[in-house]
């Protein structure tokens, strides 16, 4: 039997058993949505770490590392610089514990400002996990060559992730993130030094590549840079699925103390996996992969590992991007439920309605995440394109709301709607046709950011000061 088939079928049926176990403990709307609130920081660091690190790093990361080398950790810098700003912000979000970053922006803001953050976060959540199923199906393809295409493979991975979150909600995703970290950690680990080993050596590697893959910005400028940094940056700033995963914690302690061992995880990781896939370049140069880069870390675990190593690589990649896919169609759908049904439609709905309509919503974003899938090309473009909507519509009035007074409702009404629609609107294909190339081959982050901020910052000062009860939520001490 096919060794990667059988590490497949035995992470998926482990996943759905997990779920199903789950299944009779998830009674109430707190157990769907944030795991009745009682995740340890041990169980948050690895869900945390699983959420973050998933096709848009195993994938979108690796193939700019294949393209361009270290300079690739300019993406990931931007995460971690976040994840340090993090610190300060995870207990003021525990001590919140709402269920949703629109929750969030009604208590601090009004109901427009909640109903365009559900805007925001469908928009860029379904962005996130049409690329995971984007990932899940090249595994299969690679796996099964000559059975399984990748639009294929697309399908598969979308009905799987789809069962598998509507069943359980928090509560599954959570703990069996536990259990897919450790294994991508060990098996990350330990394959580096032997593909390196592989490869020649350190020296071998810097051989077979240009002296470019080994600088701070490698071909890239300043600008490029920074287009790789700041919209991964504000993400991690304004993640509602980390935010989700605070309110699920079990006390501010525990959520300050998660962000300590995922700001580690989250180095450790992303810096083992840009050094995967350059040590796959060097190995691997031309051939099928040089066509379909952000298939690197896969093909190198199948084509120059030992087959029990390559197994372990496979399987981790595969887990961590269903565990990404997972989360991040789960958060969106919480949106729904809570936000749009509970709020505006059935105030008083049982706990079992709301989990049926919960359940509906993860079907139907789970389809319109599949049908983005299918028409998405880069990996890096959608996920970049994804960040930025959330960096520049979200990010700003979420650190507003905990750390500037003075934000106003009506400010950070503005702001969300222009980061949404500059960013929709950079990237459509009416503006690729009218604008110079220099400007459309820019990122949208620095347009749709700076004019987010611009509006959130003047109409503040010029709009009456927010209420003290619209304060009082994010008050100290």
């Amino acid at each position: 039997m096919n060794p990667y088939a059988a590490v497949l079928a035995v992470i998926t049926l482990t996943l759905l058993g997990v779920s199903l176990g789950r299944l009779k403990k998830t009674k109430t709307k707190a157990d769907y949505l944030v795991a009745g609130r009682s995740l340890p920081a041990f169980v948050l660091i690895f869900t945390l770490l699983s959420s973050w690190i998933g096709s848009g790093s195993l994938l979108g990361g690796a193939e700019n590392a294949y393209k361009h080398g270290f300079a690739a950790l300019w993406q990931s810098a931007g995460g971690w610089t976040g994840l340090l700003l993090i610190y300060f912000i995870a207990p003021r979000a525990r001590k919140f514990a709402q269920f949703t970053i629109p929750d969030l922006l009604e208590a601090r803001y009004n109901q427009t400002a909640r109903v365009l953050g559900v805007i925001a976060i469908l928009f860029t959540y379904t962005a996130i996990t049409s690329y995971q199923f984007i990932g899940g199906g090249d595994i299969l393809h690679l796996v099964f060559p000559g059975t399984i295409t990748a639009n294929l493979g697309k399908y598969i991975i979308a009905a799987f992730v789809i069962v598998f979150t509507a069943i359980a909600g928090m509560s599954s995703v959570a703990y069996m993130d536990v259990v897919i970290g450790l294994l991508a950690t060990v098996s990350m680990l330990v394959s580096l030094p032997v593909l390196v080993h592989l490869a020649g050596g350190i020296a071998g590697v810097h051989a077979a590549l240009p002296a470019t893959h080994f600088q701070v910005l490698g071909d890239l400028t300043l600008a490029q840079g920074f287009e790789l940094f700041l919209p991964t940056c504000l993400l991690m700033l304004g993640n509602q699925s980390m935010y989700q995963k605070f309110f699920s914690a079990k006390s501010e302690k525990d959520a300050s103390r998660a962000v300590v061992g995922w700001f580690i995880g989250a180095i450790i990781l992303e810096t083992v996996i840009v050094a995967i896939a350059v040590a796959g370049s060097a190995l691997f140069p031309t051939g099928e992969v040089h066509d379909h880069p952000r298939e690197i870390l896969a093909y190198s675990g199948m084509n120059a590992l030992p087959t029990w190593l390559g197994v372990f690589l496979v399987g981790a990649i595969f887990a961590k991007i269903i565990s990404t896919a997972n989360n991040y169609l789960f958060s969106p759908a919480t949106n729904l439920v809570n936000d749009v049904f509970v709020r505006y439609m059935e105030r008083d709905a049982s706990n079992k309605r709301i989990l049926i309509v919960s359940r509906l919503m993860v079907v139907l974003l789970g389809l319109w995440a599949l049908y983005q899938s299918l028409h998405t090309e880069s990996v890096l473009k959608k996920s970049l394109y994804a960040y930025t909507i959330y960096s520049a519509a979200l990010t700003p009035v979420i650190l507003a709301a905990f750390f500037w007074k003075r934000t106003t409702a009506t400010a950070a009404v503005i702001s969300i709607a222009a980061g949404t629609l500059v960013t929709v609107i950079w990237d459509s294909v009416f503006i690729h046709s009218h604008l110079p190339r220099l400007l459309t081959d820019r990122d949208a982050i620095f347009p749709a950011l700076l004019t987010s901020l611009l509006c959130l910052v003047f109409v503040s000062l010029v709009t009456p000061r927010p209420t003290a009860a619209q304060l009082a939520p994010f008050a100290d001490g």
